[in-house]
């Protein structure tokens, strides 16, 4: 049985900035590291689930 607990703050907001940058890549053109953001749009969508995902299920992350 899994234990769940609420992430770490750094956790959510890691996660937090994944997605702002995927969101904000799709209304404005983000300078420096755009065109890899837009690259991997989907994967910063997903590995931001993932990360909140993680810091669900353990307590160390």
């Amino acid at each position: 049985m899994l234990n769940l607990s609420a992430p770490r703050a750094l956790t959510f907001l890691f996660s937090l900035v994944l997605v702002g940058l995927a969101v904000a890549s799709l209304y404005m053109r983000i300078p420096t590291i755009g065109p890899t953001v837009v690259k991997f749009r989907t994967w910063l969508f997903v590995g931001a689930y993932v990360v909140l995902a993680l810091g669900v299920v353990t307590k160390s992350l």
